[in-house]
């Protein structure tokens, strides 16, 4: 044999060796699937480098991490409300009545080898994978990712996030604790203000009155199998559009909508993404070793007499928490009806506020005309309205986060918790407005800095005497790159509705939508949301002589 040929010695020629077991599995595969095709046009798709495009692999490690500790805690947990009396390892507890899921809860804990250590990853995992999305989400929101031809995934993403909410709504209180306990309470509570089928509702997701027999049993199977395959759908969806559409990058020198720099998806883009995923699982399994998160067996088992002293939910569900704690209690009575406003407001506003959100990217499209596809990200500052209202929505919601542990934050700092109610309670309506004007006062003033660095340079710090004895700093003038980056952002005129009247004297119709729309527009991206980029001219009248 000489290498991948042999000699054929009655006739002096060569010919190939037969091919391999893995060759041959590779051609039968090729020849029914049509990978190597697909392969070879995508193994070399070219990914961008910066450090804001991870915050969305966190997001899918996270869950990846989810999906393997779910499965090792499904073999232990027992869903039943049957009642036992619990003669386990953890003494204090021995002798008292609770259920079956909060005392396989316990067993996972003390007595299953690893068990505490995978129900601390899982639920760390949980709140990193909420929190990853929603900041994954705001880095989208603020560079205008969201655009055509992107609106779908966005949809996909924000799905997402309201369905890992849920989930952790539902894998927060499977423990039966008395933690857990007094957040269904609050569920409970919340479900029965809906007007007329409130109490429907309610004893249709609890079996009957509260606490009721059936409800865990029932969020069980929602948790570990419904809400979980719809998200992983969602992310392969999620992925094959992100695959599928160029990847957006932030603008520099050979970037446009039609070329991506970057580094291939093999073998630079997938080695990379391998480490960060052992990474992010280290740093979870890190954070479940050593910081304690929800003991269970301090809480207790659920009791509908009792309720936990300082109970706070995980934080992403302390934005609901808040709208309810700091509304009045405002309730209207007719027709031997009482409709609860104080709780059904609050949980109304949950939804909507993370809706308007949700919807934003169509309004933005409408708002604008914009048909064409961008792959180009904006900086933030170039569009001071839409980074204002995003830094007003994150403002609104760290304001009720306060509000949803007011008691915390009374006893930690020793305050008033009706002074944290009435702060808040303002707060509400001042933060987000108060926020959009700073922002959007910022932004101007970094365009007003990014032209004058355009015309006149970087300062340098290096002080020049002239021959006339005045004194000047020297400007390094900026390379080229950095020019780009400054100036290709682009700024077009705001939709207009035009002339009311056309050259024929004949006043021409206009509907209120395209008034709304011309109104919209010019708050947004009119004159006053931006600092006109230096023109050509300017820039050449500056440097064609000594300016320092």
């Amino acid at each position: 044999m000489d290498g991948a040929r042999s000699v054929n010695h009655e006739t002096g020629t060569r010919r190939a060796a037969p091919p391999g077991k893995g060759e041959k599995v590779a051609d039968w595969a090729d020849g029914r699937l049509g990978l190597y095709a697909l392969a070879k046009a995508n193994m070399r798709k070219v990914f961008p480098d910066h450090w804001s495009f991870m915050l969305g692999e966190v997001c899918l490690y996270s869950f990846l991490v989810l999906i393997l500790t779910g499965v090792f805690l499904t073999l232990f947990f027992d869903p039943s409300t049957s009642e036992v009396v619990y003669n386990g390892s953890y003494e204090p507890l021995n002798g008292v009545l609770m259920t079956r899921a909060y005392e396989s809860t316990l067993d996972i804990s003390f007595d299953v080898r690893g068990g505490l250590l995978i129900r601390q990853i899982h639920h760390w995992a949980a709140l990193v994978f909420v929190t990853g999305m929603l900041v994954h989400m705001m880095r989208v929101f603020f560079t205008g990712a969201f655009r055509k031809p992107r609106e779908l995934n966005w949809v996909f993403g924000w799905t997402l996030l309201m369905l890992g909410i849920i989930t952790g709504l539902t894998g927060y209180s499977l423990p039966d604790d008395l933690l857990s306990g007094t957040g269904l309470r609050f569920a409970h509570g919340a479900i029965l203000s809906v007007p007329i089928v409130g109490t429907y509702l309610a004893f249709f997701l609890f079996g009957g009155e509260f606490p009721g027999d059936d409800f865990i049993a029932r969020l069980y199977p929602v948790h570990i199998l419904l809400l979980p395959g719809i998200m992983l759908g969602l992310v392969v969806a999620h992925l094959i559009l992100v695959f599928y559409h160029k990847h957006t990058q932030f603008p520099g020198p050979g970037r446009d909508n039609k070329s991506v720099v970057g580094m291939p998806l093999l073998p630079v883009y997938m080695a990379k993404a391998g480490g960060f995923f052992f990474l992010v699982f280290g740093v979870l399994t890190l954070m479940g070793a050593v910081a304690s998160i929800n003991p269970v067996w301090a809480f207790g088992p659920y009791r509908p007499d009792l309720v936990t002293t300082g109970a706070q939910p995980d934080w992403y569900l302390g934005f609901s928490e808040g709208l309810i704690r700091v509304m009045p209690g405002w309730e209207l009575n007719f027709w031997g009806h009482t409709l609860e406003l104080g709780v059904f407001i609050p949980f109304s506003l949950f939804p909507l506020i993370l809706m308007a959100l949700g919807a934003y990217p169509f309004v933005e499209a409408w708002i604008t005309c914009d048909k064409r596809e961008h792959h180009i990200l904006d900086r933030p500052r170039n569009v001071p309205v839409r980074t204002g209202l995003g830094v007003a929505w994150l403002s609104l919601y760290a304001v009720l986060l306060i509000g949803g542990g007011n008691d915390i934050v009374a006893t930690h700092l020793h305050l008033s918790i009706n002074a944290i109610t009435w702060f808040v309670r303002i707060s509400v309506f001042v933060a987000p407005v108060l926020a959009f004007v700073v922002t959007k006062r910022i932004c101007l003033g970094l365009q007003r800095r990014d032209r004058d660095k355009v015309l006149h340079g970087r300062e340098t710090g290096t002080i020049k005497r002239l021959p006339h004895g005045e004194y000047v700093e020297v400007h390094e003038p900026l390379s080229q790159q950095e020019l780009h980056v400054l100036t290709q952002h682009e700024q077009n005129p705001p939709y207009e509705v035009g002339p009311l009247v056309d050259a024929g004297g004949v006043r021409r119709q206009v509907k209120a939508s395209q008034r709304v729309r011309a109104r919209l527009a010019r708050a947004m991206f009119g004159p006053e949301t931006r600092i006109a980029k230096p023109t050509v001219e300017e820039y050449r009248q500056v440097t064609s002589g000594d300016h320092h």
